[in-house]
């Protein structure tokens, strides 16, 4: 099992006990959507990467900060607070995102390795890049540097 599910699992027994409901409901929904992915993938039994998990939980971020967004434009502030409560749980869970710096050099990096030359070449080169990020930097920053750099 991955590092980052156990370390889940270890934390929702530990909101347990401690009776932390927002942290609760935050664990149990990414151990659920954990789960769904990984039956998705591939069946009952089937188990997340580290890589496909750190997607996942960045993509429950994802959520939360646009329902943050919302709820903060509707005035409902408890609602907009829950969330970023529930966003500072996920983002414990994530590696260290990469610098701008690390950035340029791993997109410089897969452009020499793909060979490519101009933007035609961007699927090849973005393939590699979030390959190597591995979850570490979203796809919208590495795509810009991937156009900057292809440009």
């Amino acid at each position: 099992m991955a590092e980052i599910a156990n370390t889940l699992t270890e934390d929702l027994k530990t909101a347990m006990r401690a009776k932390d409901s927002i942290a609760l409901s935050t664990l149990r929904a990414v151990k659920s959507a954990i789960k769904n992915a990984a039956i998705e993938k591939g069946g009952a039994d089937a188990e997340l990467d580290e890589g496909e998990i750190v997607s996942l939980i960045r993509k429950q971020i994802k959520q939360r900060q646009d329902s943050h967004e919302q709820f903060s434009k509707a005035g409902r502030s408890e609602l907009a607070e829950q969330e970023s409560a529930e966003i500072a749980i996920l983002e414990r869970y994530l590696p260290a995102t990469l610098s701008p710096e690390e950035v340029g050099d791993l997109v410089a990096a897969a452009i020499r390795d793909a060979g490519a030359s101009s933007r035609a070449d961007m699927g090849k080169v973005m393939k590699i890049v979030q390959e190597r990020a591995a979850g570490r930097a979203d796809g919208k920053t590495l795509s810009q540097a991937v156009m900057q750099q292809l440009a």
